[in-house]
């Protein structure tokens, strides 16, 4: 059983909580550190973000911690270097990867799917890869253990959702929103309407992301949802933060947003 998977085992109808903060940002030597915070305050899995220069999913606040990484040319390959820091003391928390498929194709995705398995990766959400172009990344990936995670969203079509539904493992992520990360106007009973209609055809963990910002908004979600996904406003706090009070600050946060979906 994968670690995802055991995860949602382990959670038996409880909810997860799922939360993104970008490699590198706002120092890389600060990001394993980060890591380790979220596990504390109550993270089930860790969506890492992987900078790169045109994130077209993401809206502003995202756009510019990806800026910030890039700064200190945070690459594919830190990134995984992270993660098998994050390993030698964290051998339980799922850690899937969130991006964009540029830098996967210049590594290669044989070496890219042993690379991220020789550093503890178990799920990668590409959102610029299409399930009709996934065939080969996915394959490669799962030869080595690790979850293809596909995104949806309000507008995708039904024959869509069970082509996704055929080619998706871990969880998939309901994009709550038509928009970029950070947008708000969140429709807790248009997304149940929706997670409802993708239960028909999925079988896996929903997470629903896009939207959440605070406690109020994650324990709607929790109600019609198997996992929460917070990105946007955790990176906010970085953001905010100074490198001394950046773990203080999301940790404190993400603590608020588990209690309230318990």
């Amino acid at each position: 059983m994968s670690r995802i998977a055991a995860t949602f085992a382990r959670l038996s109808g409880q909810k997860a909580l799922i939360p993104y903060i970008t490699a590198g940002d706002p120092h890389p030597d600060l990001t394993v550190e980060l890591m380790h915070g979220l596990v504390d305050a109550g993270a089930d899995i860790i969506e890492l973000g992987v900078p790169f220069s045109d994130p077209m999913a993401d809206g502003p606040v995202i756009q510019r911690a990806a800026e910030r990484a890039l700064a200190h040319n945070v690459s594919l390959r830190d990134v995984l270097k992270m993660v098998a820091e994050f390993r030698k003391t964290n051998t339980d928390t799922p850690v899937v990867l969130m991006g964009y498929l540029n830098p996967v194709v210049a590594m290669g995705y044989t070496e890219f799917a042993r690379a991220a398995h020789a550093a503890g990766v178990d799920g990668v959400l590409s959102v610029d890869c299409p399930p009709e172009e996934s065939e080969e990344l996915a394959t490669e990936l799962e030869a080595q253990g690790i979850d293809p995670i596909f995104l949806l969203a309000p507008t995708t079509p039904e024959a869509r959702i069970v082509e996704i539904a055929r080619h998706a493992r871990g969880y998939v992520y309901y994009v709550s929103l038509k928009g970029v990360t950070g947008a708000a106007n969140l429709d807790i009973a248009d997304v149940g309407r929706k997670i409802a209609r993708l239960r028909e055809h999925i079988a896996l963990p929903i997470g629903v992301g896009f939207g959440i910002r605070d406690a109020e908004t994650a324990r709607a979600i929790a109600g019609v949802a198997d996992a929460v996904v917070v990105g946007s406003r955790l990176v906010q706090e970085i953001e905010a933060a100074t490198p001394e009070t950046a773990r203080e600050r999301l940790t404190r946060l993400v603590a608020e947003l588990k209690s309230a979906i318990r």
